[in-house]
Parts: structure tokens; sequence; C-alpha cells
């Protein structure tokens, strides 16, 4: 007689995350969403490349797009009367840009351009409002982490501001 077999319970099926989502998962701006959030995100997003010097966007454009960098650099900067282009930032891979205009519906404030060769995931105006209006989890989630980022933005202008005012009186 044979002893009766025994089996080990399977663990469900899970299927690995495919890359768009895995590139998503790595960026600050999408912290926190579950799997199925990066999945709906990722299916709205499209890619681009661009070459070394291309204009992305320029100041006063309207917004209709947010970007994420997944290899290379973009210089968000803008242009100042008798100096020429003033760099507000050098951004790197992981790092979002753009997002500003899809939530306040106003003009691009800057330039974008590209520093270093680049691909981008982007998602537009039109496919991050539907995202938001049918996902409410995922608008509280992605817009709570676009408010962390702006805040952080704005420390930063703060203390740059704060250093050229004292170093001016000197």
């Amino acid at each position: 007689m044979t002893a009766p077999s025994q089996t080990t319970p399977q663990a469900p099926d899970v299927a690995p995350m495919t890359e768009r989502e895995a590139q998503l998962a790595r960026v600050p701006f999408f912290d926190g969403l579950t799997r199925e959030a990066l999945s709906l995100i990722a299916n709205a997003t499209a890619e681009e490349s661009h070459a070394l010097g291309t204009k992305i966007f320029q100041y006063g454009d309207p917004g209709d797009k947010l970007f994420i960098i997944l290899e290379g650099k973009v210089r968000i900067s803008r242009e100042v009367a008798g100096m020429g282009e003033e760099a507000l930032a050098v951004l790197g891979p992981g790092e979002v840009f753009g997002e500003m205009s899809l939530i306040d519906e106003v003009p691009r404030s800057a330039d974008a351009r590209v520093h270093e060769r680049c691909r981008l995931l982007v998602i537009t105006k039109d496919a991050f409002d539907d995202l938001l209006f049918l996902h409410k989890d995922l608008a509280f989630e992605v817009l709570w982490n676009c408010v962390r980022i702006l805040s952080s933005r704005l420390r930063e202008t703060n203390e740059k501001l704060t250093f050229l005012t004292t170093s001016q009186k000197f």
C-alpha cells in the first residue's frame, strides 16, 4: 500500500510587475501606491525619447502633460531679461515635472529642455483627470504625494531666496 501523497497549498498566482509598473514604483510621486494603482497609471502612460537640447515645453505653453524621467536629465529654466537662461533645476531619473499645470490649469511657468538625452513617461491631462475622477482613492494618494513634492520644492526655493538675500547684504 502506498502512502497518500501530501499536497502543499499553492500560493495564488501573482503576475510579475510589468516593466512600466516597476518604473512607476521607483518614482517618489507614486510612493505608497498599490500594485493595482500602479497598473492603472501604467496603462495611461506613453513613452517619449528626446535628444540633447530639445525643448519639451516652454514658458506660457498650455499644461497638457505630466512627465516622468526614466533616463537622462531635464533642465527647468526661465529666460531672464538681460541675463539669459536661468536654470531653476536639473532633474534626473525618477523625478516628475509638468505636474503644476495639470493641477492648477495655468500655462507653463518655465521652460523644460533636455539637458542629457532622455526617455520620459508621459501622462496627458485628459488621462490624468480621468484616472483621478474614476478612482478617488488613487486621486487622494497621488495628490497627497504631489503636495509633499511641491512643499519640498517650495522649501528649497525659500532656502535659495534666504541665501541670496543674506549674501547680497554683505
